[in-house]
């Protein structure tokens, strides 16, 4: 079996980046991890709502310690008061709070997602910029944000975006033995192709979320879990 085309038109050369070297059995396995993985989920996709670049910018700086069914509660009214990165920018955080205050920390979040679009709309002409370095310049962006926004929006692969359930895949599937994020990304990024980083985390998420959980796992009956995960005490 063959992995699964994917749509990506970005760069595939991994050469500029700093990546640790893996075996070959070992980037073979990772090929048959992914070959079944996109078997088993293949309508996996990002699960934040959203139409545009800086609406989903705006989604991903929600989601922090927030569930994306949580997110994608809030997000409708405040994009329909809210439509452009220059709306936002011209409100107040308080404002904003009216409508994501069911979202955890939502004060913070308030402040990032003005700050963010007000620098947006200072900075960057008002368009979401494309580039790593320049998202994590705004209010409430770190790398795995600007992950999502890269890979998702702009089809831009640079990295893998690294939250929890990839960090327990990634162990459990023994794709790397970190526990520091950095360094599990840096190992995803070294064993599969990068035109494929994005869609990896999706699929991880996903079934990450629905078979090998933190809670309640299914991985002694999950035939991809029996295969790779040590948490089916059996994984290869």
């Amino acid at each position: 079996m063959t992995t699964t085309k994917t749509k990506s038109k970005s760069p595939t050369s991994k050469a500029k980046f700093d990546l640790p070297e893996k075996s070959k059995a070992d980037v073979a396995r990772a090929k048959r991890i992914l070959d079944g993985l996109y078997k088993e989920y293949p309508d996996a996709h990002c699960e934040l709502d959203y139409t545009n670049a800086h609406e989903l910018l705006i989604a991903t700086i929600l989601s922090a310690q927030a569930t994306d069914v949580g997110v994608n509660k809030a997000t409708p009214g405040l994009f329909k008061a809210y439509p452009t990165p220059g709306s936002i920018a011209k409100t107040t955080p308080a404002k904003i709070e009216t409508y994501i205050k069911t979202i955890g920390l939502f004060r913070n979040k308030a402040k990032f997602v003005q700050g963010a679009m007000k620098s947006v709309v200072e900075n960057f002409n008002g368009e979401v910029p494309q580039t790593m370095r320049d998202l994590i310049s705004l209010p409430g962006v770190a790398r795995k944000t600007a992950n999502v926004v890269l890979g998702n929006a702009f089809d831009i692969n640079v990295g893998v975006v690294v939250d929890t359930h990839v960090i327990r895949l990634s162990q459990r599937f023994g794709l790397s033995e970190h526990t520091d994020a950095k360094k599990i990304e840096k190992d995803l990024m070294a064993l599969f192709p990068r035109a494929h980083w994005t869609m990896l985390s999706h699929l991880l998420i996903w079934h990450g979320r629905r078979a090998c959980k933190a809670r309640g796992a299914m991985c002694a009956d999950h035939p991809l879990c029996k295969k790779y995960c040590s948490n089916a005490k059996g994984g290869a």
